[in-house]
């Protein structure tokens, strides 16, 4: 299948009527080499209007998840995650934020990826790390 929104090719996976339609998320780029993708500020805010670090989380989990996903199914796998860390560095208010991916481990049983995540004026606002075990697709997956 591919992202609705772009048309980039996600094998066996679709955003639509997912938590990344609800927030925006817009994937421009998947490979398990490097997945990126753009998420408005703008209604993934905290009361005090600044972009909410959950918000920062989920980008960064899809990033990494696509990503994982991507390479486990060279292996006839699927990825689930099993850890996501995040240091937020600096606020963002409006605009558009970009996500980067990029693999630190791809294995045949767990990846790891760092992803970066930059407002409009290149700033770093948020550093996550995501590992995803490899495991053997459900009945119906």
């Amino acid at each position: 299948m591919s992202d609705e929104k772009t048309g980039i090719d996600l094998p066996g996976m679709s955003t639509e009527g997912t938590l990344l339609d609800l927030m925006g998320i817009v994937i421009t780029e998947a490979a398990p080499e490097r997945v990126v993708a753009t998420m408005p500020v703008k209604g993934n805010v905290q009361p005090y209007g600044l972009l909410h670090g959950g918000a920062s989380c989920v980008l960064a989990e899809s990033l990494g998840s696509i990503g994982s996903a991507l390479h486990a199914a060279t292996y006839g796998k699927v990825a689930v995650g099993v850890d996501i860390n995040a240091t937020h560095h600096r606020a963002v208010r409006e605009g558009v934020v970009t996500g980067v991916a990029t693999p630190i481990y791809l294995g045949r049983t767990t990846t790891s990826y760092e992803v970066v995540i930059t407002d409009e004026r290149d700033k770093r606002v948020c550093t996550a790390r995501i590992t995803c075990q490899l495991i053997q697709a459900p009945p119906g997956a």
